[in-house]
């Protein structure tokens, strides 16, 4: 995960729109979100932003527009294939999730698109399920636009404070404090990914 941040920080231009659009939408459109959390592309677009190597006001659409078309794609993969989906063998190593999806669908409906949006594995499986569920389309179209226009507005603009800040502690106390701050925040990132992780993986092998 580590060496795919550093390749998309190093983009410039219209590729680095295209990888981060492409990520963002392939989450929850073809489920790479079991791979590589869609905000984490998101976070670096903003990051790019703040660098001065994209426009920011661009990154904002390109992610929002990705994250609300990827997941009609998602919506229509589960309406056509109903449960078979969720018996497959890729996701049958993610039971957990699946289980977890399904129940916050039952119990809240449209909002749970909305809700689950902010959660990774959830954020993944929610359009497939809604479709299998087959949930309203105009419900889900209205909870699935808003959700994509306050995530991804909202993970944008967070990766462009942080590079933002990094910036500024630079430029006020120099070069190696502002690296040393970094790490110490990169730390506490990869840690708390990696307690994330875990707490998934225990999930799966108790289901």
């Amino acid at each position: 995960m580590s060496s795919l941040a550093s390749d998309v920080t190093g983009l410039t231009g219209w590729l680095a729109y295209l990888v981060i659009a492409a990520l963002v939408f392939g989450e929850t459109a073809v489920f790479i979100g079991f791979v590589l959390p869609g905000e984490i592309a998101a976070v670096l677009g903003g990051v790019l932003a703040s660098r001065g190597h994209l426009s920011l006001p661009l990154v904002v659409i390109i992610v929002v527009a990705a994250a609300v078309v990827g997941p009609f794609i998602g919506y229509e993969i589960g309406r056509r294939m109903g449960d078979r989906l969720f018996r497959s063998r890729p996701l049958r190593r993610v039971q957990a999730g699946v289980d977890r999806t399904k129940a916050v669908l039952a119990s809240r409906g449209g909002v749970a698109v909305l809700l689950g949006r902010f959660v990774a594995i959830v954020r993944a499986l929610m359009p497939a399920a809604a479709g299998a569920a087959q949930l309203r389309y105009r419900t889900f179209t209205l909870y699935n636009v808003l959700g994509g226009l306050i995530w991804g507005t909202g993970y944008v603009l967070l990766g462009y404070l942080a590079g933002s800040a990094y910036a500024v502690v630079e430029r006020e106390v120099g070069t190696g404090l502002a690296i040393a701050i970094g790490a110490i925040v990169v730390v506490a990132i990869a840690v708390w990914l990696y307690r994330r992780h875990r707490s998934a993986a225990g999930e799966r092998t108790r289901s």
